[in-house]
């Protein structure tokens, strides 16, 4: 705590550049970020698949992935700068101060007296900046779904689809923000110098809640999450969760098709009642033991406790930022140097610090990707052990086809970006020996189609 105060008062001092470090950090991620795209552009120029995959791949297949990633780096050149220009114009032309003053003249004009305090002004505030920076944000999200995904066969998304899935955004936001804002500052106002304790259980508290209620309340916002039929690929997963001891409590297709092509299974749940997830796409384009593998992998990370173990770094990590922002919380020449000198809401302090923090949530973002890209080979090296060897190897290839993944990478952009090591990488691992090119699941027989929840 001595030490924290010290930081405190070392960084609170009058006429502290604060907003030209912040507006440097951010300019210097921007580039250091688009130098680690540039390299992984020329990767993506080139004109033959690596070694490893060169008899699983097609010529057209590689082409075409390489042309699927270099028009997602150009767009990532645009929306970075379009992003970079953004942020620095939010912080020169003081757009925080001006939408505080906005939003708690409105709040005056129109609410009850009883709700213009600092908190229900907090909520307003958040609440009209999520909608600013959903209408910001629209001109690369629309790019994105209907020029770019849509180029490559992926996007399935209708307008009307993706306006809804926007209000629906909108609506959760409108729902969830206010009760956590409201107790995440009035943990801050009732419990002084030791919030940040009670914050960080707080935010525990929360993860656990959310997690409980995601696939209740969330999820089918979004998604149909339809049973797995009985049948084969059913007596495979069950058969693998008993093997393990997994808790599987639902099997799930969830529709997936339904705004894009790409495809992925996933479990979710509470340590005692875990549920499975297998997009249809994946259920379409796969033979069963291949899914089972997928499935196996994914079952590799709960066994080797990497759930538990990241739950726990993210604790850590939580506690680590709500301390830190202890740090900042009262620093006036932090917020004099971003327009405020009258008033010190806390949220805006937050965003302050957030932005603040960005050099230290890059190299934890960067050690965080190579414990995950451990994680993963722990994960195929598990799958592998249960006799999945053969059966994940075709089904990564498949996969890697199927989505366009990136074949090859810069080992520097990969080392920032990557949370998956690439694929020749975990062949390489898995000790997969080429048989020929891996082809696309054929046609599936009826009963695979309904077991997806699709008509043939």
């Amino acid at each position: 705590m001595d030490f924290l105060q010290r930081l405190a008062r070392f960084l609170d001092r009058p006429l502290f550049p604060w907003k030209k470090l912040i507006v440097g950090f951010s300019l210097a991620q921007y580039l250091f970020e688009g130098f680690l795209s540039l390299r992984q552009y020329q990767v993506l120029k080139q004109t033959r698949p690596p070694k490893v995959l060169s008899n699983e791949v097609s010529q057209e297949v590689f082409d075409k992935s390489q042309a699927y990633g270099r028009a997602k780096a150009q767009f990532g050149f645009v929306a970075g700068l379009y992003g970079q220009i953004q942020n620095t114009a939010f912080i020169y032309f003081d757009i925080l101060p001006k939408l505080w003053d906005f939003t708690g003249s409105w709040l005056l004009r129109l609410a009850p007296a009883r709700f213009t305090g600092e908190i229900s002004h907090s909520i307003v505030f958040v609440l009209t900046f999520i909608v600013i920076q959903q209408f910001i944000s629209l001109p690369t999200s629309i790019y994105q779904t209907f020029v770019l995904e849509e180029k490559f066969g992926f996007n399935k998304q209708t307008p009307k689809i993706f306006v809804t899935d926007m209000l629906k955004g909108q609506m959760l936001a409108f729902t969830l923000t206010p009760p956590i804002l409201a107790g995440f500052l009035t943990i801050i106002q009732k419990t002084g110098h030791q919030f940040f304790y009670y914050l960080w259980l707080f935010g525990a508290g929360l993860q656990v809640f959310m997690i409980t209620i995601y696939p209740i309340t969330i999820l089918p916002l979004f998604n149909k999450l339809s049973p797995l039929e009985p049948g084969e690929l059913k007596d495979g997963v069950e058969a693998l969760a008993k093997r393990l001891n997994f808790p599987l409590h639902e099997l799930h297709v969830i529709d997936g098709s339904k705004r894009s092509a790409h495809s992925n299974a996933y479990f979710f749940g509470l340590p005692w009642k875990k549920h499975i997830v297998i997009y249809d796409t994946l259920i379409e384009k796969s033979d069963t033991q291949e899914i089972v593998a997928v499935l196996a992998h994914e079952l590799g990370h709960w066994s080797r406790g990497h759930t538990t173990k990241l739950f726990g770094i993210s604790q850590a990590h939580f506690f680590y930022i709500f301390s830190l922002f202890s740090v900042f919380i009262n620093n006036h020449s932090l917020y004099q140097s971003f327009g405020f000198h009258n008033e010190f809401p806390i949220i805006i302090g937050f965003i302050l610090f957030s932005d603040a923090l960005a050099p230290m949530d890059t190299v934890i973002k960067l050690l965080m990707n190579i414990l995950s890209r451990k994680y993963e080979f722990e994960a195929d090296d598990f799958a592998q052990g249960l006799g999945y060897q053969a059966e994940l190897a075709r089904s990564l290839i498949k996969l890697q086809i199927q989505n366009l993944s990136t074949m090859d990478a810069d080992w520097m952009y990969a080392s920032y970006h990557f949370s998956h090591p690439i694929l020749s990488e975990r062949l390489g691992a898995l000790g997969w020996k080429s048989s020929g090119p891996v082809a696309p699941a054929a046609a599936k027989d009826e009963k695979t189609a309904q077991a997806s929840g699709r008509e043939l």
